[in-house]
């Protein structure tokens, strides 16, 4: 349909599998699933609920009939209720039990959390697909030197591959937090309208120990350890925040890296892929634009901007509950795990293509190495020939400020070797000094840090988490 809006996190970025998990169906098929899991709970606590009622509401588990549900809700207005009564059309014998004693968050909320813990993993598994592709990529490039750059200015220098390793680390501690979470996981259960288990304690006759199975037993059938101790009407709004603020650091580990790519591509020393047939600029042919990490920086912005909704939400939550939630977390929730997914679909696509130019590298390192070389100079002046530290670092200094301003005003190449061949006080040729311009010998640890991070930090994580055949795996 194109009159009318549809959102591009859907139309182009997120993937099937995360649009799958915020769907209609699959929260009314989680929806069926609670129903038959209390039914179940109820009748183990001594409920008068057969198992042909139960067995009955199994066989439609995934045949929901919508068009009934639909034709409800436009007579009701209320979601739960319209499919609590095309299930019961669909199963006549369950009809009286379903549903029984609970409230609407019931199936609302427990379906919420599992859905987003199910997106967790999604997430989870494309950050380990992402951070194999780096591994392979940070061991290509482990050993070729590159200039470091601290506030974008020429520092010392590392190597490609040990620069990728500051990328993938983000990514761990974004698996790190993400995986306490899902480890923390727990149901709402069946609380009540504010909380108390009151219908239940009526269902079963004031046996306050039927009330407490009542929860475990709804949350080891549906594959949790436990449930909130206690609650309002819904669970803590405060989970809502804790998630999104996971998905605003994948974010932040996203962009960084994007960013990254971004200010080499303006190096011209490594780019994003480029498809033969594609267009950078509708004017000027010639551009290689990276609009792949643009678009991830534009998302994760989204994103981290969007972690504030449930911040504000579980702020301003009233006593047991208000209603100022739902509309909010309608958008603020899904909208920030499709953003995240489509940012994670381009960060590896990006990764899995990036093209380095070792030569261009190169080129700019050597520009800069005579000033890298200083302090190496002046060890060697002070410890071999004599020198006097605080003088020697003044006559750098002045000859850098000269060199400078040959590059800066006058574009000339950089000439303090040869200024400091000339200067008799540190009594080095100009062969020797030359000697030094050796890009290898100032990236100091570089390539052995990343061949221990990889395999000490890196594959323990990929291993117990395997990735898919296309993602390949880590070679060391």
């Amino acid at each position: 349909m194109r009159d009318v809006y549809e959102s591009p996190l859907s139309a182009r970025y997120a993937g099937k599998e995360m649009q799958f998990l915020f769907s209609p169906d699959k929260k009314f098929r989680t929806w069926r699933k609670l129903w038959i899991a209390l039914a179940e709970a109820e009748r183990e606590l001594g409920l008068p609920i057969t198992q042909e009622q139960i067995d009955e509401m199994k066989q439609f588990a995934d045949d929901i009939n919508y068009e009934v549900a639909e034709a409800q809700e436009k007579i009701v207005r209320h979601d739960v209720m319209s499919h609590v009564y095309a299930f019961g059309q669909q199963c006549p014998k369950a009809r009286p039990i379903i549903h029984l004693g609970a409230t609407s968050c019931y199936v609302g909320d427990n379906t919420d959390i599992i859905i987003m813990t199910e997106a967790l993993h999604l997430v989870r598994q494309k950050l380990v697909q992402i951070i194999t592709v780096l591994s392979r990529f940070a061991m290509q490039y482990k050993d070729l030197p590159t200039l470091g750059f601290t506030h974008f200015q020429p520092a010392q220098p590392t190597t490609v591959g040990k620069r990728a390793t500051l990328w993938i680390q983000d990514l761990l501690m974004d698996i790190e937090d993400i995986t306490h979470q899902i480890s923390k996981a727990k149901l709402l259960g069946q609380k009540g309208t504010t909380g108390t288990q009151a219908s239940f304690l009526e269902l079963f006759e004031g046996d306050q120990e039927k009330c407490k199975q009542l929860d475990q037993k709804i949350a080891e059938k549906m594959g949790y350890s436990s449930c909130f101790a206690v609650s309002g009407q819904t669970y803590p709004r405060k989970l809502d925040s804790q998630i999104l603020n996971l998905l605003s650091g994948v974010a932040q580990s996203a962009s960084k890296f994007a960013n990254d790519i971004r200010l080499l591509q303006h190096l011209k020393e490594i780019e994003e892929p480029f498809e033969k047939q594609q267009i950078g600029s509708s004017a000027m042919a010639y551009k290689r634009n990276p609009m792949r990490t643009e678009r991830i920086t534009a998302l994760a912005r989204y994103v981290m901007v969007d972690s504030l909704n449930p911040a504000i939400t579980a702020a301003t939550q009233w006593f047991e509950r208000t209603l100022d939630d739902s509309a909010n977390r309608r958008l603020s929730i899904p909208e920030a795990f499709l953003a995240v997914d489509g940012m994670l679909n381009l960060y590896e696509n990006v990764a899995s293509g990036l093209v380095v130019y070792p030569k261009v590298i190169l080129q700019h390192l050597i520009k800069e190495l005579p000033f890298m070389a200083t302090e190496n100079i002046l060890m060697d002046a002070v410890k071999h020939r004599g020198g006097d530290r605080q003088q020697l670092h003044e006559r750098i200094r002045v000859h850098s400020m000269e060199a400078g301003k040959v590059i800066k005003e006058e574009g000339g190449e950089n000439d303090l070797l040869q200024r400091i061949a000339q200067d008799s006080a540190f009594g080095a040729t100009w062969e020797k000094l030359q000697d030094l311009l050796q890009p290898e010998n100032y990236v100091g640890r570089a390539p052995q840090q990343t061949e221990e991070f990889i395999r000490d930090f890196v594959r323990p994580v990929c291993e117990q988490y395997p990735v898919s055949e296309k993602s390949g795996q880590i070679y060391l």
